[in-house]
């Protein structure tokens, strides 16, 4: 009966469950792209992204990739990034889109 042994000869390790996602893609729900005021935060106050990124010991190119929302930072990198601004990481970082300035929002 059968081949005499167990089909393959090396067991694979059991494969790791689904990981539960942060993001809910019902209508309305939260997305995963976190919005930010990097730009903003550093022409306010003549910051290159270079400086930025010396500051905070990371390639410049990452701080062009966050502040087009092509990279979400790291808990860790989001608030070293507010504590640079000196601002709350709320005032930094989003998970709604920023209310453009000007747009009249808040005010009355």
């Amino acid at each position: 009966m059968g081949s005499g042994g167990p089909q393959g000869s090396a067991r694979q390790p059991p494969r790791p469950a689904a990981r539960a996602c942060d993001t809910d893609h019902r209508a309305g729900a939260m997305t995963d792209t976190v919005h930010n005021r990097i730009a903003m935060l550093r022409a306010e106050r003549g910051i290159s992204r270079r400086q930025l990124s010396e500051a905070l010991g990371i390639h410049y190119q990452t701080v062009g990739y966050l502040e087009r929302g092509e990279y979400s930072p790291s808990l860790y990198l989001a608030l070293r990034i507010a504590q640079y601004f000196s601002v709350p990481v709320e005032v930094v970082f989003s998970t709604e889109p920023f209310p453009r300035l000007g747009s009249g929002e808040g005010s009355g």
